[in-house]
């Protein structure tokens, strides 16, 4: 049988790092989120230009989606969400980052203000940034005739149409957050995805300091591929395998243990089956969307699968693909 709560450390960030870790807080209460913060747009984006602080939405979404199952923690999850509707400045702010920003003036600490709200909601976990500074996202876009135009910022190139030939970060060498990186050195496991491949999830290996962290840590490996794969915007177009693909491309010496995706968001079985034998990936093939339609991971399901790789792992060492149950 699996030891009780491994030590789970999830990078993403929005709605993507929001469905990890609401399917690993129903695994273990030893999990780290290291989300990202280059969001420039909305609540987030005008108050990183007006106060100079780092964008808080991610961060929020991180801490509402590890928020206690009590009226203490559900009702505070929602105070944190909720957003001001009026014809003034407030319009559009989401409370939870209000309340973020203020901690960190007070404090004089992000890692400390986000611990404090942490404890408000009864978060079953923590919640970092990956880095200590705001960051800005820069992609180089190919057109349809060829053409190469550069697009700035996370908000504009998560909805560019085109192919993204490079992303990379302003600044270049910006510090990783020190917490984080100790917490991915001394994680059980290590998630990473879903979400917006290139604006969410490659930023973590493009800090320096989590790069050299995620390659030296002992911590196996799960890589969580969307469910609307390549339909519309950065990713428009790509197949589940070219996921993988992109990965290895910015991370080479990266070592992805387990691989899970949706069958339904595979357009390409037998080459995504090639990719993760490739690279030495295990393959889970599990139905993890909500059963609406909606291209949304539902929990108990994400949950069972990611319980599926580690209990795969147990005592056995190798490359094969996981069954399908």
């Amino acid at each position: 049988m699996r030891a009780a709560s491994p030590a789970v450390v999830a990078l993403g960030g929005g709605h993507g790092l929001s469905a990890s870790l609401s399917a690993l807080r129903l695994m273990t209460d030893r999990i780290t989120a290291v989300v990202t913060v280059a969001d420039d747009g909305g609540s987030s984006g005008r108050l990183r230009d007006e106060l100079g602080v780092l964008p808080p939405g991610d961060l929020r979404m991180a801490l509402a989606a590890l928020c206690d199952d009590s009226d203490w923690g559900q009702t505070w999850r929602d105070v944190l969400q909720h957003r001001f509707s009026s014809a003034g400045d407030l319009d559009q702010h989401a409370v939870g980052n209000l309340l973020i920003v203020a901690l960190w003036e007070l404090l004089g600490d992000t890692v400390e203000g986000l611990d404090w709200v942490g404890k408000l909601l009864g978060a079953r976990g923590r919640v970092l940034p990956m880095a200590a500074v705001p960051l800005l996202i820069e992609a180089d876009v190919v057109d349809a005739a060829g053409t190469t135009r550069r697009v700035v910022g996370q908000s504009a190139v998560a909805v560019t149409t085109g192919t993204i030939n490079q992303v990379r970060l302003d600044p270049a060498d910006p510090p990783a957050c020190p917490e984080a990186v100790a917490a991915i050195e001394s994680a059980d496991w290590v998630v990473l995805g879903p979400g917006s491949w290139y604006t969410s999830v490659l930023p973590h290996l493009l800090v320096p300091g989590l790069h050299d962290a995620l390659h030296r840590t002992r911590a196996r490996m799960i890589v969580t591929l969307n469910l609307a794969a390549g339909d519309s915007g950065e990713t428009a177009g790509m197949r589940a395998d070219q996921y993988l693909e992109v990965l290895q491309r910015y991370a080479p010496d990266l070592r992805v243990d387990a691989v899970v995706a949706d069958p339904s968001a595979v357009d390409d079985v037998a080459a995504l089956s090639a990719r993760c034998a490739g690279q030495g990936s295990r393959l889970l093939l599990r139905q993890v969307g909500r059963g609406d339609g909606t291209p949304r991971h539902d929990p108990l399901r994400l949950a069972g699968a990611y319980s599926d790789v580690l209990d795969g792992f147990l005592g056995d060492v190798g490359t094969r693909e996981l069954p399908d149950q």
